[in-house]
């Protein structure tokens, strides 16, 4: 019952591997028990030389599939890029090979077995260390050394009396061996990989939204918080001097303003943090030529929102709102003036002011990188720089067909 709590507890691509594993440490010795052993066995001539060479052959061939549990688990992994395989796993597993090939020599200079019935026991002996091996080098290295590992033993074979006959088919079992070895080891473990990577792909998918996220959330706080703060601080400025000045009930009018702004901020806070918050191009020009005007700013705003699409709307919206946060936090300005009109260039907004002091606050501030993101979704644009001695200007341009608009739209004044 653990161990299938266990399996359960596992991704789909840590069952795919727990399963390849599975079949790659049982292939060799399902092929020796149900092919090779039996074989060997019913070959084999029944004299004294015959049975210790066979006997001698069976011992070694297990000894294989012990050795080459660990080296193809090693293999694997090496593969998978989790470590490199212990050289004493492929000694071992080399070294038995040579052993096994040997004694397969040996058997047939004796004359101890059957010629048909050797193909098997030889076709097995290269497996136990051809399936971990392959897994280890590069497809060229192993199909060149392969080549002379087969050419070596046909020569050992031939050195011991082996026909033409005899070599022409032990080199065909050799040289199946080979794609045999490929297609159990090789292409498994190249699909395991495929999938690792791919559920690493996901994994890093989902970091990289995660972090979106994040920073979409900070872009949105900082466009949220920056200008009703900033109307905070003036307000409260203002409120404590017209105190000092015993004009209370205009600072206590001030102050329920801050208030009615700390209010306003924490729905807009929630809402961002649900994602759901779209910035209004309209409410935005008329908040800004308000803010603006109550911090002492003649400020001009001609335009109009109705008709734009929602998503040009809001992306516009949040440009208003961080060109007068930075209008009120770095400059001091006199004059502003936000024009919002539809031409070549489609949707253009332009927010000029004569506080040259914003010049170097905002043009390379976050808030600025911000609304190019927003705008870089809508193919849009965002220039803003120092025109003129003393004038800075803030230009964003959303392409937008005329088709788009829905309803016609006249040139007016935000009064």
């Amino acid at each position: 019952m653990r161990t299938w709590g266990r399996w359960r507890e596992r991704s789909k691509v840590e069952r795919v591997e727990w399963q390849s594993r599975l079949m790659l440490r049982s292939v060799n010795w399902l092929y020796f028990v149900a092919w090779s052993g039996p074989t060997l066995a019913g070959s084999l001539r029944h004299d004294g030389p015959a049975l210790v060479l066979g006997a001698a052959l069976a011992a070694v061939s297990v000894a294989q599939c012990v050795v080459g549990d660990f080296h193809v688990r090693s293999a694997l992994d090496q593969y998978l890029g989790r470590g490199p395989v212990p050289r004493v796993h492929t000694r071992a597993a080399g070294g038995l090979l040579v052993v096994a090939l040997g004694l397969i020599a040996a058997l047939i200079a004796t004359d101890s077995v059957k010629d048909s019935l050797v193909v098997l026991p030889l076709l097995f002996a290269p497996m136990p260390f051809g399936c971990a091996y392959v897994l280890t080098v590069p497809m060229r290295t192993f199909l060149r050394r392969s080549g002379l590992g087969i050419a070596a033993a046909l020569a050992l074979f031939a050195a011991v009396g082996a026909g033409i006959g005899q070599l022409i088919g032990m080199g065909a079992v050799l040289g199946l061996s080979v794609p045999l070895e490929l297609l159990c080891a090789r292409c498994s473990a190249w699909n395991l990989s495929v999938m690792w990577e791919s559920e690493h792909a996901r994994e890093v998918e989902a970091r990289l939204a995660v972090a979106e996220e994040r920073l979409r959330f900070g872009r949105d706080l900082h466009d949220v918080m920056g200008r009703n703060l900033a109307v905070v601080a003036l307000k409260s400025e203002l409120a404590v001097q017209l105190a000092r000045r015993g004009r209370t009930e205009d600072a206590v009018t001030q102050m329920i303003e801050v208030q009615r702004i700390a209010q306003d901020s924490q729905k807009e806070v929630r809402e961002v943090v649900r994602g759901y918050r779209e910035a209004d191009l309209g409410a935005e020009l008329a908040g800004a030529r308000g803010v603006l005007s109550a911090a002492g700013i003649d400020c001009s705003v001609t335009g109009s929102a109705a008709g734009l699409p929602p998503e040009v709307q809001s992306a516009l919206g949040w440009v208003v709102r961080e060109a007068t946060t930075n209008v009120l936090r770095h400059g001091a300005a006199e004059v502003c003036s936000v024009g919002l009109d539809i031409g070549a260039r489609g949707v253009v907004l332009t927010v000029e002011n004569d506080g040259a002091g914003a010049v170097d606050a905002a043009v390379g501030g976050s808030g600025l990188a911000g609304l190019r993101e927003r705008l870089a979704v809508l193919d849009g644009t965002l220039e803003a720089g120092m025109v003129r001695t003393g004038v800075f200007r803030l230009v964003a341009a959303v392409p937008v067909p005329a088709a788009a608009v829905s309803a016609p739209r006249a040139r007016e004044a935000v009064r």
